[in-house]
């Protein structure tokens, strides 16, 4: 998509959708799979009806939509799908509970029917219009042409931590990308970086595999060598031929923010007051998590009202006439920024806005209405820029400034501190060990029988599947700590007894059943991919590097 030159530059909205892979098929109603089905009902379902209502309005718009490996895995699962119908049938028995029980509360009682009929719109959606197929509903939207879909590692890997072996990388890009085919029947230019963690040496993987651009946080280009001449403000070309993107912080402050941005405002729902945890525990424990412990429920209340504890109910109508006002602010302060930044430049200027998708709807309630209102008044009130997608800029911009940008990430500090420190390093040795292990087993069983076969492939899940960035997160900001280091020693046990078993030739079939039925990620592994390659040098040195064209 190449625009006739009437704008003045261009604003790129990325969002990227990820949560980790939660399906456990042994215990129905674990709590950390609430998380799918809540993002389903508050997130993924209302952000694909905004796209799909801006579409069939004729909108000329464009963004980005990323939808991790694993994400995309569990919505196309059979058992979580069922699971999800499920939930809604529970969720909708609450809200039949409490439009009764707050009938006489005028407070509440609209309250009570708005989530209602919410969740009955919901199950249409998901149950009539989508035939339960989330994926099959993202592929058809991709088609239209409005939305460009993205990729990612294949289990959300941490990637410059596991570099140390490059099989380690080339599989999670690899097995990201054969998902991304088998279900959109087509091949990405754009790759998110998990957590946007960079370091040299990545964008050798990623351009080999056909990748042609990715976001990075604002330090990881703006300290790049050679200092980049536009800033963040246009992409640069890694020594490998990837272009980078670089986020812009004035656009990702005023969404990110809960002090400065808009999600704090008074005026919209409060997340953290839930009647999970507010009403008596007779009347909520049916919906509750399994083991009876307070959660959750997503149904609302209140407002955020201020600081402190106090809250007062939640009104929709203001919070949507806020919702409207922070879509102008948005769009008047991008144009504002076009305006300056096209008066200095000597090209049209991109502004980059890379967001989890979660944030808008689930944190955010409003979220989803506030993007469709950003994306209507974009189009129809203002002519300074266009929204564009990296690859429609790339396609104006084939040319860019050759530049090596710094490892880095959009973590807490900018770098590597969340995923690396005192509570979670220890998975480390153990990842690198595996990957090690890994590579060993992939170089000896050069043509192995059958069971062998599968034993390979479901070792290279499990270390696929250890390798995910969500662990060592979770144990740094010790939200259920003990689940995810839960989850990394079951996955990185079962990896070295597999290993074990192949090396003694004694593979335990009914065992090895057992572990393909309950972590079944991936039909298409090949364990052939964690075969050794070593990293090479860059084509071209810091010092004296010539312009380089878009994808070469």
């Amino acid at each position: 998509m190449v625009f006739d030159g009437s704008p003045r530059g261009y604003v790129a909205i990325l969002l990227h959708a990820h949560l980790p892979y939660v399906r456990h098929p042994e215990q129905p109603g674990f709590l950390p799979e609430r998380w799918l089905f809540e993002a389903v009902i508050e997130c993924y379902i209302p952000l694909l009806q905004v796209f799909e209502r801006l579409t069939h309005d004729g909108v000329p718009y464009r963004i980005v939509l990323s939808m991790s490996p694993t994400l995309l895995a569990m919505l196309s699962d059979d058992l979580l799908k069922e699971r999800f119908a499920a939930y809604l049938d529970k969720m909708s028995d609450l809200a039949e509970r409490e439009v009764h029980r707050t009938r006489d509360d005028h407070r509440f009682a609209p309250l009570a029917q708005m989530y209602r009929d919410r969740l009955a719109w919901v199950s249409r959606v998901y149950h009539d219009s989508y035939r339960r197929d989330i994926p099959g509903a993202i592929r058809r939207l991709a088609e239209a042409g409005n939305v460009e879909l993205a990729t990612s590692a294949a289990t959300h890997a941490y990637l410059p931590l596991i570099g140390l072996y490059r099989s380690a990388v080339e599989a999670q890009v690899e097995f990201g990308l054969r998902q991304f085919r088998r279900l959109f029947g087509r091949d990405p230019a754009g790759f998110w970086l998990p957590e946007c963690g960079y370091r040299p040496g990545l964008d050798q993987t990623l351009t080999e595999k056909g990748l042609r651009w990715t976001c990075l946080e604002t330090h990881g280009v703006l300290f790049a060598a050679p200092r980049p001449r536009y800033g963040v403000f246009a992409p640069v070309v890694t020594p490998h031929g990837l272009h980078c993107f670089g986020r812009d912080p004035e656009s990702s402050r005023q969404v990110w923010s809960s002090k400065e941005g808009y999600p704090g405002d008074f005026w919209y729902r409060e997340y953290y007051r839930d009647i999970g945890y507010d009403l008596d525990y007779d009347y909520i424990k049916p919906f509750l998590a399994p083991d009876g412990s307070r959660t959750h429920t997503g149904f609302r209340y209140w407002r955020v009202t201020g600081p402190g504890d106090h809250k007062e109910p939640y009104d929709p109508g203001r919070a949507a006439e806020r919702a409207d006002v922070h879509a102008g602010h948005f769009m008047w302060a991008r144009q504002k920024q076009v305006e300056w930044l096209a008066g200095v430049l000597d090209r049209k200027p991109i502004v980059v806005a890379p967001y989890d998708a979660e944030l808008l709807g689930h944190w955010w309630f409003e979220g989803p209405q506030w993007l469709e209102l950003v994306i209507r008044k974009s189009a129809y009130d203002q002519r300074d820029f266009a929204l564009v997608t990296p690859t429609d800029y790339l396609a104006e911009y084939p040319v860019n400034q050759p530049s090596e940008p710094i490892e880095s990430s959009w973590g807490w500090k900018g770098y590597n501190e969340v995923w690396l420190q005192e509570a979670n390093d220890w998975i480390y040795r153990h990842l690198h060990r595996a990957a090690e292990i890994m590579e060993g087993l992939a170089a000896d069983f050069t043509d192995p029988d059958p069971v062998e076969r599968r034993a390979l492939d479901q070792a290279a899940r499990e270390l696929l599947l250890a390798q995910a960035s969500d662990w060592p997160f979770i144990m740094q900001a010790r939200t259920m700590d003990g689940y995810a280091k839960h989850r990394f020693t079951h996955h990185i046990g079962w990896f070295l007894a597999l290993a074990g078993q192949l090396r003694s030739g004694r593979i335990d079939e009914r065992w090895l059943d057992e572990l393909e039925r309950t972590d079944n990620i991936f039909p298409d592994v090949d364990y052939r991919v964690f075969r050794y390659r070593a990293w090479t040098p860059a084509p071209w040195a810091r010092a004296r590097a010539p312009a380089v064209a878009a994808g070469s």
